[in-house]
């Protein structure tokens, strides 16, 4: 059965907590003096005025189960969705509220789509809110609440494995508590570490923040409207793409690294395919663009690692508009949006392990096809994957096509022509931001129909947590005692 009294209690806390981040944006309007200072106020206001009361009213000494934990995930990002729009909405800047919650929508689930036409028209509390939505929900805006808010280590198991991103959680201490600390810790260092960078390498304080939000989380939301190409420098260029492949990888194996084990990488095949992966789209992407355009080999092979690392990370940073490359080119970074980063990464996508096994099963089962009676495990390194990973994940990857299919005939009813349909529906269901089409790397989502955003908002949600997490609670055994 399930726990409404704690399931409410905790997402109440998350308004409080909501709050708080508030008061981040709020503080940058303040210092900015700027015009969206009121709005963020009346939406701290409401974030407290429900939080606070619900909470003492819904105190509980129950424990949460599984089912809880599907819940709590999934109503707290849309519940941070839906009054963390308030501030475009009572600005005036964003005035449609379905527009608002897809902006916003977009920033928690890290997918960088936006609905803006001119970015730098927004005042600079706006635009840090944009950012810092990314950066909460990088790396999980529960897993953040796990690591502070000492009344969810209960039940803490149950919204960690609803939430962080692959085929099995990877716990780096027995407490749940200990390993969100420890992995927010990690993110904390590597945030300071690119501001720093970026702002070494020509970018103000502030840009250098929101640039770094969108890295680290791998959201892709920027300050400009030609987003990093507007910076025209191979130096930034540089910084990003390094950051982005750190975000794209399992933050477990950054944290075993700074404990003395930098060969952890080598050693892991998911990082190893990660990297292999990056190298060979670059190579074909970048003569393609040098063959094709006649750009020098360098600058072709800069925007082609640029792009490449942005797509298959999820992050959607732009140096180049990829619609004017061939037709080759494009579906490479198609197959790379599938992808997606490693899992315990704040990468999108189906995840760098779950298209490895696929691959070496495929394999195996054609192998079985020469070879009937043959014992062939499926093995990633030494270890051997179990029959019940190799189902979860095969059901995974027919249940993520079927969503996308499916996606792009909602689209395509909606109005849309085809390449924008499956651009738009692969670029949020995959959290990446930029599509194809009518909502390629130059162009935005403000011309979809509101009930086409609310939709394209619900797969942003889906491809975040992992689909499972959001759809279970479409089934009827799920509400049952």
């Amino acid at each position: 059965m399930i726990h409404y009294r704690p399931v409410l209690n905790i997402l109440s806390a998350l308004l409080v907590f909501l709050a708080a981040a508030l008061a981040v944006p709020t503080f940058v309007s303040f210092l900015y003096e700027q015009t969206d200072l009121n709005a963020f106020l009346i939406t701290i206001g409401v974030s407290l005025g429900i939080g606070i009361p619900s909470f003492f009213l819904t105190r509980s000494k129950e424990e949460l189960q599984i089912r809880d934990g599907f819940i709590v995930v999934s109503f707290g990002w849309f519940i941070f969705a839906l009054v963390g729009a308030l501030p475009f909405v009572l600005s005036g800047f964003i005035p449609s509220y379905t527009d608002a919650f897809f902006e916003t929508m977009s920033g928690f689930t890290t997918t960088g789509a936006s609905i803006l036409t001119n970015i730098e028209a927004l005042p600079h509390g706006l635009l840090f809110w944009r950012s810092f939505t990314h950066w909460l929900g990088g790396m999980g805006i529960i897993l953040l609440s796990l690591a502070i808010l000492p009344l969810l280590g209960v039940g803490g198991m149950q919204l960690f494995k609803a939430e962080v991103p692959g085929p099995t959680p990877d716990k780096l201490s027995p407490r749940i508590k200990h390993t969100a600390e420890l992995l927010w810790g990690v993110y904390l260092l590597i945030t300071v570490l690119e501001i720093l960078a970026l702002k070494l390498a020509g970018m103000n304080w502030f840009d250098s923040m929101c640039h770094t939000f969108g890295t680290m989380a791998t959201g892709g939301f920027s300050t400009k409207n030609a987003s990093v190409g507007a910076y025209n420098s191979p130096t930034i260029d540089a910084i990003i793409i390094l950051f982005m492949i750190i975000a794209g990888t399992n933050f477990a194996l950054h944290y075993r690294a700074l404990r003395g084990k930098p060969l952890i990488y080598w050693k892991d095949p998911e990082a190893t395919f990660f990297v292999i992966v990056i190298a060979l789209a670059t190579l074909i992407i970048g003569f393609d663009v040098w063959e094709r355009n006649g750009n020098d080999a360098f600058r072709a092979g800069q925007h082609a690692l640029f792009q490449v690392v942005s797509i298959i990370t999820t992050t959607g940073y732009g140096t180049a508009d990829y619609e004017q490359w061939a037709a080759s080119s494009k579906i490479v970074l198609f197959i790379l949006m599938f992808i997606g980063g490693c899992a315990g990464s704040t990468g999108g996508g189906m995840k760098v392990i779950r298209s490895l096994i696929l691959v070496k099963f495929g394999r195996n089962e054609l192998k079985r096809l020469i070879h009937p009676q043959a014992v062939l495990p499926v093995r990633v390194g030494d270890m051997v994957v179990s029959r019940d990973i190799l189902t979860n994940i095969s059901g995974f990857f027919l249940l993520y096509v079927t969503i996308f299919v499916l996606g792009i005939i909602f689209m395509g009813a909606l109005g849309l022509d085809f390449e924008s349909a499956f651009g738009s529906v692969a670029a949020t269901l995959n959290n990446i931001g930029p599509g194809l089409g009518s909502v390629g790397p130059t162009e935005n989502y403000a011309h979809i129909p509101d009930l086409g955003k609310w939709f394209l908002s619900f797969l942003m949600l889906a491809g975040r947590l992992e689909v499972y997490t959001v759809l279970v609670l479409f089934t009827v055994s799920f509400w049952k005692r």
